[in-house]
């Protein structure tokens, strides 16, 4: 049983870690843009279907993850620019019904692409197998996503926290008006931080390409759980998207070896449970 316990604790860790990407690019378009972004999820699901599409084409899997951040994040581009700025400054609901439409879009334009049956992929030779730790068994391609996983997002908060880009962008974030009467393009930094959200999307959707394969609706169900770590974590907050990624990756996972019927519904209770304690979320500010 611990043994059990052990390797559910681990693979949570992991997959809480795909979790905490996805939120962590809607976490940054929250802050930048103040909206949830809608087509999050049905980003995510593009860039799993631009990854299967790189690696049948012969790339290698690595070329295929840069190929789905970098078409999800053009894919933002064209969002932003044939879309979200023309409801922008229309407030809060117009833009949240124009991202679901959008969403509803991408999905029936995957449909059109791809067809309607699922894709899967194996991973590479490389990353098959499994990695003793001792106490349990770590597939070797888990290991590699939640490595991946956690140096994309160790690098994006770096350029955030740590870069003149990312001053500018916190600027932009807080004192627009301010940041704009200084010289500073602040419409350049909204479309540079929507398209590394999209873009952080694509990835996660292509790393658990291996792992979910590829469908057409598989952005919805991500999208729910984006949004529940984006709420537990604290809206807009880069810390809170990646501990509650995590948190939520691991409840899951070893709900899955209590009772497996509810491992899903588990992490609703969560996020209740913080809620009725700490509204803002773990992270965010009153």
């Amino acid at each position: 049983m611990l043994w059990l316990v052990s390797a559910q604790l681990v693979n949570g860790i992991a997959i809480g870690m795909i979790y905490a990407l996805m939120a962590f690019g809607l976490s940054i378009i929250k802050g930048m843009l103040n909206i949830p972004n809608f087509a999050h999820g049905a980003l995510y699901a593009l860039g799993a279907y631009l990854c299967y599409s790189a690696v049948s084409a012969g790339l290698p899997f690595p070329a295929g993850l840069f190929v789905a951040f970098a078409g999800a994040a053009l894919a933002g581009l064209l969002l932003d620019r044939l879309v979200v700025r023309f409801v922008r400054a229309g407030g809060y609901l117009p833009q949240l019904i124009t991202l679901f439409g959008a969403a509803l879009v991408i999905e029936q334009l995957l449909l059109i692409g791809w067809g309607t049956i699922g894709l899967s992929y194996s991973p590479p030779e490389l990353l098959r197998g499994s990695i003793d730790l001792g106490f349990t068994l770590v597939p070797r391609y888990i290991a590699f996503a939640s490595l991946c996983s956690a140096l994309v997002i160790s690098a994006v908060w770096l350029l955030i926290e740590r870069t003149r880009f990312g001053a500018w962008v916190r600027a932009g974030i807080e004192r627009p008006e301010m940041t704009q009467s200084l010289g500073i393009n602040v419409d350049l930094l909204l479309i540079a931080g929507m398209m590394l959200g999209a873009g952080l999307a694509g990835l996660a959707g292509g790393l658990a390409l291996p792992l979910m394969g590829a469908t057409s609706t598989m952005g919805g169900d991500m999208m729910a759980i984006a949004f529940v770590v984006l709420v537990i974590g604290g809206l807009g907050s880069l810390y809170g998207a990646i501990a509650a990624g995590l948190m939520v990756g691991v409840v899951q996972s070893l709900m899955t070896v209590a009772a497996p019927a509810a491992s899903t519904a588990i992490i609703y209770l969560v996020m209740i449970v913080i809620l009725l304690v700490r509204p803002q979320g773990l992270f965010g500010e009153r």
